[in-house]
């Protein structure tokens, strides 16, 4: 890992202030698979919306010479979510029995990637929650299973898989104590 550049790391609790920043980075980071009807802008135009009603949802962007390099974003779920029910197998009571924070996406641009950028976003997002646990959901085979060894090195673990959509692949569901 290199050391990363001075960023600015913002905080925001609505989408409307930064939903074009967030497409125009998701466009970058997702590049090589937009032609699969899952990751299409649109498509995740559509989640991101969906996303952003839901409760306890917060953005942190990272921004470097006021030009936008990374996100992150989530919200809160709780026992009985739609999340937890497309879980395969159940997850443990302790994680579901208490509100916990989904990691919906996380990303940063190819040019910010080794940096540290994505931890510093991804610390900066669970910085201020009180939910015991973040669970999040990662293709194994994104970066031959690089970003997987990733989360794990964060102290993520796996629970189980889901399949959010017909058009999405098999997912691995991770989770980690926040604190």
């Amino acid at each position: 890992m290199t050391t990363a550049p001075a960023i600015d790391l913002r905080i925001f609790t609505a989408l409307a202030p930064v939903r074009g920043d967030l497409l125009d980075v998701y466009a970058d980071v997702r590049a090589p698979l937009l032609h699969l009807p899952n990751y299409a802008v649109t498509a995740f135009g559509e989640r991101l919306d969906r996303h952003a009603t839901e409760p306890g949802f917060t953005a942190v962007l990272a921004y470097a010479g006021g030009h936008p390099v990374g996100y992150a974003y989530g919200n809160t779920i709780e026992h009985g979510d739609r999340y937890w029910q497309r879980t395969s197998p159940a997850p443990a009571r302790k994680y579901t029995e208490r509100p916990a924070v989904a990691l919906k996406e996380i990303g940063v641009r190819p040019a910010w990637r080794k940096t540290g950028t994505a931890r510093r976003i991804h610390d900066a997002l669970l910085a201020a929650r009180d939910e015991p646990f973040v669970t999040l959901m990662v293709n194994p085979a994104a970066g031959d299973g690089k970003v997987r060894a990733l989360y794990e090195s964060w102290g993520y673990e796996d629970i189980g898989q889901s399949q959010p959509s017909p058009a999405s692949p098999v997912l691995t569901v991770m989770i980690r104590a926040i604190r």
